[in-house]
């Protein structure tokens, strides 16, 4: 029953963190601007994201604009887009490898040892797509700061940290605890599974003990 709890508590860690990997992917605000010193036009904000950015002005309509080339991007999103989306595939295949993991039969010891790796799997690809997250949102995140301190760089130009990025932390936190949850999982499966085929000591029962007694009762009664 816990080893159950345990698999579905992981099961629903993965996929919230999945959902948050897609969602990070596809929103503008990975940067936004920055209201400071001489900057002081809060009507109107710039969201700059992997694909697409967006100008919002009070009461108007949000517009995008999707960008022209790749080589338009800043280097660090440039190659956060392939990190990102790399990430998303890997969360979605340990999604689904952890659902048929839940799925396998017990009947033979065959389909235990096959569950127990493809559990592993599982964690190891929910850890896996978690730390190629990070590395894309900690160096977008870096970035911003670096040039938000930066004298050299204008003030129309400094960015602050947008929403995607926060959000980008809680879906890795989310997709490295799962991994964790299932790699622990296993754990515990070839524990139990060691313990279960060990070889039991062999006790005489009681009907065995009677048996015996019988057995030399008899031979005594020979020898009178």
């Amino acid at each position: 029953m816990a080893s159950s709890a345990l698999q579905v508590a992981g099961l629903l860690i993965g996929g919230l963190g999945m959902i948050g990997t897609f969602a990070v992917t596809g929103m503008p605000q990975w940067r936004v601007s920055a209201f400071i010193e001489s900057n002081i036009i809060v009507f109107e904000t710039i969201w700059e994201g992997l694909w697409m950015h967006c100008i919002r002005q009070v009461n108007i309509r949000m517009q995008c604009k999707v960008y022209d080339s790749v080589l338009a991007l800043s280097p660090d999103l440039q190659a956060s887009r392939g990190l990102m989306c790399a990430g998303s595939v890997l969360s979605f295949l340990a999604f689904v490898v952890a659902i048929i993991g839940m799925k396998c039969t017990r009947c033979t010891q065959s389909s235990w040892q096959a569950k127990g790796y493809i559990i592993l799997t599982a964690g190891f690809l929910f850890s896996l797509s978690g730390i190629v997250e990070l590395i894309p949102v900690c160096w977008v995140a870096n970035t911003i700061i670096s040039d938000f301190y930066n004298p050299a760089v204008n003030v129309a130009q400094k960015r602050e940290l947008g929403e995607a990025l926060y959000l980008g932390w809680v879906s890795a936190f989310c997709l490295v605890a799962a991994g964790a949850i299932f790699c622990c999982f296993y754990c515990c499966c070839e524990k139990t599974r060691s313990y279960g085929y060990s070889a039991p000591a062999h006790y005489p029962t009681h009907s065995q003990h009677l048996h015996r007694e019988t057995e030399i009762a008899y031979s005594k009664s020979q020898y009178v």
